[in-house]
Formats: C-alpha cells, structure tokens, sequence
C-alpha cells in the first residue's frame, strides 16, 4: 500500500513538475540559451542609459521640450531607415551584423560617460548620441528579432522564445531603473552609461559563441530598389500581416505614448511626486511582465489572432479608465491592466508574423514591425503631448485610448478572412491538423 502510496505520489511530482516545463522549453536551444544570457545583461545596462539620459537631459536645461526632443532624435532614424535596414537584414550574415551593432552601441555608451564623467557634456552631444543610437537600432532592432529564428530552430519553440525574450525584457525594465536611481543618487549619470557600455561585451560575447547554420538563399539577386518594393509589395498584400501590423501601428501611434504623460498625471492628477511617476510605471512594467510569463506558458501559437484583437480592447479601455481614475490605488490597478494589454498584443503580433513571414523576406518584414512599433512613437508622443496641452492630459489619455479600443473592433471584423489565408499555411507546418485527417487528441487527452 505504501509503495503504491509512494509511485502515485512520484507520478504526481513529475505531472506537477512537467506541467511548467513548456514554459522554458525555448532555453533548450543552445544558441537561444546563450543570448537570453548576454541579453539580459545587456538589457539592464540599457534601461539604466535610459532614466540615466532623461535625468541627465533635465539637470541640464530643466527643460521638458528638451526632454522630448532627445526622446525624437533617438527614435526617428528608426522610422526612417528601417525598411532599408531590412533589405541589408535579409543579404547579410545577422550575426556577424548584430556583433557590428552591438559594438557600435557600446561605443556609444561610453562616449556618452566619458563626456559626462569629464563635466563637458552638453545637450547637443546628447542629442547628437541619441541619433546615432537611433542609426544603430534601425539595423539592430529588424536584425534582432529576424535572427531569433535562427537561434530557435523549431518554429514550435518560436512563440516561447518571443515569450521568453519579453519576459526578460521586462525584468530588466523592472531592476535597471532602481539600479540607475542608487548609482545616479551615490556617483552620477556617468556611471550608468559606463556599465552599459561594458555590458554590451555579454551580448557580443554570446553572438560569438554561438553556433549558427547559415540561412538559406541570402545571396542578391536584385538591386537593393527591388528588394525594397518586394518587402513593401509582401506586407500590403498579405493579408494577416497586413492587417496585424496596420492594429499594431494604430496602438503604438496612440496608445503607447502614454508614458510621456505620466509626470503630470503623478504630480497634477494624483498629486503625488517622483515616487508617485515611479509606482505607476511599476505597475505597467508588473503588468507587461505577468503578460509575457502567461504567453510562455501557451504551448502553441493557436489563439494568438484572437489574443491580439483582446489585448487592443484590454489596452484601451485600461487607458481609458486610467483617464477617470484620480485615486492612486485604481490608478495603480489599471496600470497594470495597460501594462499587460500592451506586452500581451506586442509579443502576439510578433509571433504570429514571425511564424508566417518566409525566411528570405523576414528582416523586411521585421523591419516594418519596427517601424510600426519604434517609428510611430516619436508622431504618437507629439500627438499625446499636443492633445493634453488642448484638453488635459486625462482627456487626451481618454481619447487615444478609445482610438485603441475602436482597433480592436476594427480587428474582430478581419478575422475569419485572415484566419482562412493562414489556415493552410499552419496545416502545412503542423501547427494544426488537415481537416482530412481523423481527429487526434491533445496533450490532456481531450479531443484536438
């Protein structure tokens, strides 16, 4: 009786224990598991840069305008270069050119320290530094997330990947802005650029010891000029990627630019101060990574359509109601609900077009992700900037959020169509069964 006691409750161990282990299931891929290593360094030192150069920027000039024109400078080369970054994506080796930026990036970073630790900074280096970072992302960013399929060979394993790499994206967007506040408040700005800059060597480290099989059928074979008009002629013509990128442009354009608001709702909305701005973009950050841990946990790339269309709704009425909220524990609560609703749509657009886009034309395809994604922020916070001026800043969040919520509406009617185009192309890469085949059973022993 006891040793019948004793396989149950191993058997039940090893159910329990294996239940998660999806979860992780891209970390067995050797070269994934070196970059989410270097990367996560890395990703720290970045978002120290990041709080490091706004401080930085205000100690200087005690000028908000200024503060936004260094956010456009760094932003907008990546909307206007992406699309030819990804023709380059698609001829060159992606990791030999993701070593070449991740160098580069360094070297910005450290010329950004030495300038600061010398005392002769001022902010026209400052924004001249952040157009060339913003040169550097436009190749680094399409580059990036085109590689991601060489490091995870099976394409069951992409969506987990993706998943993965958000996670530790947000975890860094969690520890480095406590880490830049300390050093900033110990030593100076100078110093959070200086270990980013050596951060940097983790990434470049992990890129070289990589063992990678060179992608197939790189080689030009057309001028630059028609490789761009095929990736544009690709994208507008293909439905879901059409219609998926067209959502999340719409969203990046007006709804994500809340962030720029977020000082005067902490200081004018809920009366608060720095802490204040520092719980509630927590509580987005808490919120985008429980999004991206639930997205680890799905064990397929079925659902992401519909998961899209209701993280544009989620995205937008959590803005919404952060536009009415003037307690801090709601607003703290609905935070987390954009927080969420932002990394849930993100990551599912990304893997969706990642598993559908051939190879041969995914760094242009990527590139427009980008641009859809990095390249409407800097007209998004212009445009969030203008209407808080017009109608306060509570209106205006209240208005960009409708515009996300009216998406997703707009999403729900393209639906079946996009789901009829990539219904045999996941037939054909086994993500879901031919309609000829018997039924089979799942996982959970339930019908498929």
């Amino acid at each position: 009786m006891n040793d019948t006691n004793s396989s149950e409750a191993s058997g039940s161990e090893e159910q329990s224990s294996g239940r998660f282990s999806h979860a992780w299931r891209a970390l067995r891929h050797r070269n994934f598991r070196l970059y989410f290593a270097g990367q996560s360094t890395s990703l720290i030192g970045t978002w120290m840069t990041r709080v490091a150069t706004s401080w930085l920027v205000y100690r200087l000039t005690g000028s908000a305008f200024l503060l936004g024109v260094v956010g456009f400078a760094g932003q907008i080369p990546t909307f206007l270069l992406a699309a030819f970054a990804g023709v380059w994506v698609d001829r060159l080796d992606r990791r030999v050119m993701l070593v070449w930026t991740q160098a580069l990036a360094a070297l910005q970073s450290l010329a950004l320290a030495g300038l600061t630790l010398a005392k002769i900074i001022t902010i026209r280096e400052i924004i001249w530094l952040s157009v060339f970072q913003g040169l550097i992302n436009a190749f680094d960013m399409p580059g990036r997330q085109a590689f991601l399929v060489q490091m995870v060979e099976d394409r069951q394993d992409l969506g987990n990947a993706i998943a993965l790499n958000s996670s530790m994206v947000n975890m860094a967007r969690l520890v480095g802005p406590a880490l830049a506040g300390i050093i900033i408040g110990a030593v100076g700005e100078g110093y959070c650029f200086l270990i980013d800059g050596i951060s940097y060597l983790a990434v470049i480290a992990s890129l070289l010891m990589m063992r990678v099989k060179p992608a197939a059928g790189r080689l030009p074979v057309t001028s630059m000029l028609e490789q761009l008009k095929e990736g544009w002629s690709y994208v507008s013509s293909f439905a879901p990627v059409r219609t998926i990128l067209s959502l999340f442009a719409l969203v990046s354009l007006m709804g994500m630019p809340f962030t720029v608001l977020m000082p005067i709702f902490a200081l004018n909305v809920l009366h608060g101060g720095p802490h204040t701005l520092g719980f509630l973009l927590g509580a987005s950050g808490v919120g985008a990574l429980i999004s991206a841990i639930s997205l680890a946990l799905r064990k397929t790339v079925r659902g992401l359509t519909t998961m899209i269309q209701i993280s544009a709704a989620i995205f937008g009425l959590g803005l919404i109601g952060f536009g009415f909220s003037r307690m801090l524990w709601l607003s703290l609560l609905l935070m987390l609900v954009v927080g969420f609703g932002m990394m849930q749509g993100m990551a599912a657009s990304n893997t969706v077009i990642q598993t559908l886009v051939p190879e041969d034309r995914r760094g242009r395809v990527m590139s427009y992700y980008t641009m859809a994604f990095v390249g409407m922020a800097p007209f998004g916070s212009l445009l969030a900037g203008e209407l808080a001026h017009k109608l306060g800043a509570p209106h205006a969040v209240m208005i960009t959020g409708a515009c996300c919520f009216a998406g997703a509406i707009w999403f729900s009617t393209k639906l079946t169509s996009i789901r009829r185009v990539m219904r045999p192309i996941y037939v054909e890469m086994g993500i879901i069964r031919s309609p000829l085949e018997p039924p089979l059973e799942d996982q959970a022993g339930k019908p498929g």
